[in-house]
């Protein structure tokens, strides 16, 4: 008995392998009658789901079982050509020979006043109408390359991707490639889950950017509405197509001698954001089976597209459905002629299962998952994948950026006279000159030094080292951080902040950077800033218990002390002298602290991270947390508790305008330091930042028990085109609306402690106003009133801008 056994064995391995194998069809799609290649054939196998797309050099690659099957290519405008194989071992030299079809042309009845095209469009409508009903669910596979274009070529490393932009797109070569396999799966009526199931890319880009995957980025042309980049946009067969499209009859083609309409497209209004270029439709079926389209210049927000064209063809599956197999983007960004770039996607799907039986159990809030062994494929495992051909261009990308990789990086080489980090390594990095000086009354003149280690063992490790010390109040100050990240996907975290450091009294409400208050300083002796001197440590430890519930806990501990102006230097102004810096309530704190985070927003798991996305839907996030202080528990030198709840998100209204909103409220029982009050968020003399109030003066208003809602609409061109002014509508101005409310107050016992008295609002505290800006400049000019508390800043005028912030 034995000795059949190993023999049995052996036999059965030898079989599994034999099955498992999968052999190659490779070759070319020609066009018979001048032997040129036909790019973006459709390749399919005849009884099967699977296939695939030539690439632009008409070139395919197919991968399959050992047997016996007839492949198909085709071609609208040619007559299919199929081939007959018995695969038992690798066929490289598979070429299709298309002919051109022959087609009668039908007699179309004109009725004066009636567009031919009109009749197509409805009849296509109601077949997609027709489609959507029948198509419950599907599952299907896709390989998607993305290919980036650049003058020079691309820095990447796992905290940043620097592009080598120039200025002239003739001379952009292929400076990064990604290439992905996905599995996706769609189930009525919005359930959607795709996996990366193998990836790979040039040598110069991290693999977390490896993300554009068939299923998430491919927007089929069935849909109502089609986002691109960021803009939604009403499709060519959505339902209201006919009102805001115009369509005329282009052109009769034929694809296996059966007739097809090339029907043109364009906005009715060219003011209106939309689609031009290219359906083609079926005759009596009226089966949208291709489109070739781009956007139009009211689509193309700052014309920082040269060009953006989209390819999309459709084959017939099970029930009669047609679903997208393949969809190809090709975009040139142009901003304001001082750099382009080039981008090209192309995808191909296959293998559908339509209408398959789907269990909710399968979705999750996890839309996209790189699966753990997606970035170890070989190069065996991807010689037996189905991919588009590389191009002869692509291959030796990929040679050239991988031998440029391995050439050592100088110190050179990264520094950038604007970064406040200069990197030593890909993990490791120190202060550049822009980072190692700042001044302030206090400090005066102050030097600064940080050393920074980031993404390090296995990108779970973060921590920095910052020192400084300033020549006028004569103290070395430093502040130390760590922080550790568990779990598959990094979700959990244990950090620790010790220092000791001249900080901003309610720096949690000052969103203006170091720059500009230095700069102020210097140039006007004008400084916006209080500050005090504080010493202690954090301790903190966060993690993602639910998929939509995170919570938080930690320690605190730390002591307060006055800070005293000690310098009156600036460049000009020297008549002028700075305020005294005011006085905080001298104490020590001993607190701990606890908090939840509800997030619903889906989100990928990219191998490394959970990365939450909102895919241009609505959504909130909202969360709390307490600080509990206690004299005899903890001992600390004042007894109080703290609640905060904060809510945040976006709510879609019309075409691309939506409503951003923040709501924060904060109570506190018993006496809360004045530097730990709340100080509604305010700003500096001219100028705005959004979520703030623009007629409040920085640090103007205080409380311990707040709330504080802010409204921002935000329109982009919308109404500008609305109404159709000459000009004003081709301006691409972007205009932002928005309402502030506020009410604050002062506890007794936080009264008691003070040592000022404080301006508090008793009753809510409204204002109103707008920004306006153009898509191409980062500055918003805001224009603000105050609805009731007038009396100072009635109305105000800020610039708003990132740079200041």
């Amino acid at each position: 008995m034995k000795f059949f056994i190993f023999p049995l064995l052996v036999i059965t391995l030898f079989c599994s392998q034999a099955f498992s194998q999968q052999y190659y069809v490779r070759g070319k799609v020609l066009d018979k009658s001048g032997a040129s290649f036909i790019s973006y054939a459709n390749i399919r196998v005849e009884n099967l789901a699977s296939g695939t797309a030539a690439n632009k050099e008409g070139e395919f690659e197919l991968k399959l079982n050992p047997g016996r099957y007839k492949i198909i290519a085709s071609c609208i405008g040619f007559n299919s050509d199929t081939v007959s194989i018995n695969l038992n071992q690798n066929l490289p030299n598979t070429n299709f020979y298309l002919l051109q079809a022959n087609i009668n042309l039908p007699e179309i009845t004109v009725t004066p006043g009636e567009n031919p095209a009109i009749r197509i469009i409805k009849n296509a409508i109601e077949r997609k109408k027709e489609r959507d009903k029948k198509l419950l669910s599907y599952e299907f596979e896709a390989y998607t390359k993305g290919i980036i274009r650049t003058q020079r070529d691309i820095i990447a490393n796992d905290n940043r991707v620097d592009l080598g932009l120039g200025i002239d797109s003739s001379a952009l070569k292929i400076a990064g490639i990604i290439e992905n396999e996905s599995r996706g799966h769609y189930k009525r009526p919005d359930y959607y889950k795709e996996e990366i199931t193998a990836r790979k890319q040039t040598a110069n880009f991290p693999s977390s950017v490896n993300v554009l995957t068939g299923g998430r980025i491919v927007r089929s042309f069935y849909e109502d509405r089609i986002n691109i980049m960021g803009k939604e946009l009403p499709g060519p067969l959505a339902d209201n197509a006919l009102s805001y499209y115009d369509y005329y009859i282009r052109n009769i083609v034929a694809i296996d001698n059966k007739i097809v309409y090339q029907i043109s497209i364009t906005p009715n209004d060219l003011n209106d954001p939309g689609f031009i270029g290219n359906l083609f439709i079926t005759d009596s079926a009226f089966d949208l089976i291709k489109i070739n389209l781009h956007i139009n210049r009211a689509a193309n927000t700052g014309g920082i597209f040269d060009s953006l064209t989209i390819f999309q063809q459709f084959s017939m599956f099970k029930d009669s459905i047609y679903m997208p197999v393949d969809y190809r983007l090709f975009a040139t960004v142009n901003v304001l002629n001082l750099a382009k770039f080039g981008f090209e996607l192309n995808t191909i799907l296959y293998d559908y299962k339509i209408n398959s039986i789907t269990s909710d159990s399968l979705f999750s809030k996890a839309v996209l998952t790189v699966l753990p062994h997606a970035d170890g494929k070989d190069s065996v495992f991807w010689g037996n994948a189905t991919t588009i051909p590389n191009t002869f261009e692509e291959q030796n990308a990929y040679k050239r950026i991988d031998s440029l990789n391995n050439v050592p990086r100088t110190f050179w080489d990264d520094f950038s006279p604007l970064s406040t980090k200069i990197m030593l390594s890909d993990n490791f990095s120190m202060s550049a000159p822009l980072g190692m000086y700042h001044f302030n009354r206090v400090e005066g003149h102050a030097l600064d030094f940080g050393l920074f280690l980031n993404n390090a063992f296995d990108q779970r490790f973060n921590s920095s080292f910052l020192s400084s010390y300033g020549f006028s109040d004569k103290k070395y100050k430093s502040i130390f951080d760590a922080s550790y990240l568990l779990g598959d996907y990094r979700t959990y975290k244990i950090s620790l902040n010790a220092y000791n450091k001249l900080a901003e009294v309610f720096g949690s409400s000052d969103n203006y950077n170091d720059l500009t208050s230095t700069a102020l300083a210097l140039l006007s002796k004008y400084e916006f800033r209080d500050y005090f001197y504080t010493k202690g440590i954090v301790l903190n430890a966060s993690g993602e218990v639910f998929p939509i519930l995170s919570l938080n806990a930690g320690f605190i501990n730390h002591t307060d002390n006055n800070a005293f102006k000690n310098s009156d230097f600036a460049f000009f102004a020297k008549n002028k002298h700075y305020l005294d810096n005011p006085a905080v309530y001298e104490t020590r704190i001993s607190a701990v602290t606890a908090g939840f985070n509800f997030d619903f927003r889906d989100y990928i798991e990219d191998g490394l991270y959970r990365r939450r996305i909102s895919a241009g839907k609505s959504y909130a996030v909202f969360g709390g947390d307490i600080m509990y202080s206690d004299k005899s528990f903890l001992n600390s030198n004042t007894d109080f508790t703290v609640y905060k709840m904060n809510i945040s998100g976006t709510i879609n209204t019309f075409n691309s305008a939506r409503l951003n909103f923040r709501v924060f409220s904060m109570y506190t029982e018993g006496a809360l330091p004045y530097q730990m009050l709340n100080s509604i968020s305010g700003n500096i003399n001219s100028t705005g930042q959004d979520y703030t109030f623009r007629t409040l003066n920085m640090n103007e208003i205080l409380g311990s028990r707040v709330m504080t809602i802010n409204l921002e609409h935000y329109f982009g061109d919308e109404l500008f085109r609305f109404s159709k002014i000459p000009g004003i509508k081709d301006w691409e101005l972007q205009l932002t609306g928005f309402f502030n409310i506020a009410y604050s107050d002062v506890n007794d016992k936080s009264k008691l402690i003070s040592p000022y008295p404080l301006q508090e609002l008793t009753h809510p505290f409204y204002e109103i106003g707008f920004g306006i800006g153009q898509i191409l400049f980062p500055i918003q000019l805001d224009f603000a009133w105050r609805l009731n508390y007038r009396g100072e800043n009635n109305f105000r005028i800020g610039i708003n801008t990132f740079i200041i912030q």
